[in-house]
C-alpha cells in the first residue's frame, strides 16, 4: 500500500492486488458496504494519518480506480469540517467516516520506466509478441508507456504485462494526469516508433 499526498486535502492510495488478497478483498468488493472493506479503508486513513498527517474526519469524497493489471488507486478527498462548535451526536461520532464512493475502471496498461534502456528492451521483447501501440510519456523524471489492450486477446496482454513487469514498475498514475502534467513523448504507436529508431 502506498500513499501520497496530492494537496492539502487530498490523497492518493495505491493497492496492489496483493493487498486486497491479503485481506480477502476481491476487486468487486471494492463497491460493496461490506466489514472488509471498512477495515481496509479505516487501515489506509490511520496509515495516511500516520504518514501524512491526514486527518480523516468529516466527510470523504472517495474515488476508486481499478487497474487491469497493477491494483486501485483510491483518492480521497476532504470536504468541508463541521462547525466545532455544532452539537456531535455521540453514535455519530463511532460513524468515523462518511463516504461518498465513486468507482471508474480503466483498463488501460501503465508501466513506469526509471532507466531507457529497459524501457527500449521491454519495447523490443513486447514487439516480438505482435504489440506495436502505446502512448510513451516523460512524467517526473520516468518514462511512462500506457497502452490501451481492448483489441487485445487475453493471453497475449497476460504476456504484454509479464514482459513490461520484467522492466519495468507498474504504475497508478491515470492518463488525465499525464496530460496535465506530464509531456507527452509518442502519441501512438510507441513500441513500433521505439524499435524503429532504436535497434537492440
Amino acid at each position: 500500500m502506498k500513499i501520497e499526498r496530492l494537496s492539502v486535502d487530498k490523497i492518493r492510495i495505491f493497492l496492489t492486488f496483493d493487498d486486497l488478497t491479503e485481506r480477502g478483498i476481491q476487486k468487486e468488493d471494492m463497491w460493496r458496504e461490506i466489514p472488509k472493506v471498512h477495515e481496509l479503508f479505516s487501515e489506509m486513513m490511520e496509515q495516511a494519518y500516520t504518514e501524512l498527517g491526514f486527518d480523516a474526519t468529516g466527510p470523504l469524497a472517495v474515488e476508486v480506480f481499478a487497474l487491469p493489471a497493477q491494483g486501485m488507486v483510491v483518492i480521497v478527498t476532504r470536504g468541508k469540517v463541521q462547525n466545532a462548535s455544532d452539537p456531535i451526536d455521540e453514535e455519530e461520532a463511532e460513524e468515523v467516516y462518511e463516504m461518498e464512493v465513486t468507482l471508474e475502471q480503466s483498463d488501460v496498461i501503465s508501466y513506469a520506466f526509471h532507466d531507457f534502456e529497459h524501457l527500449l528492451k521491454a519495447s523490443h521483447v513486447a514487439s516480438g509478441t505482435g504489440v506495436t501501440e502505446g502512448a510513451l510519456y516523460s512524467y517526473k523524471n520516468k518514462w511512462i508507456l500506457q497502452i490501451d489492450p481492448e483489441d487485445m486477446e487475453e493471453a497475449k496482454e497476460q504476456a504484454l504485462i509479464a514482459i513490461l513487469s520484467e522492466y519495468g514498475d507498474a504504475t497508478s498514475v491515470t492518463t488525465a494526469v499525464l496530460d496535465e502534467y506530464g509531456k507527452r513523448v509518442i502519441a501512438e504507436n510507441a513500441i513500433r516508433t521505439l524499435c524503429e529508431h532504436f535497434h537492440k
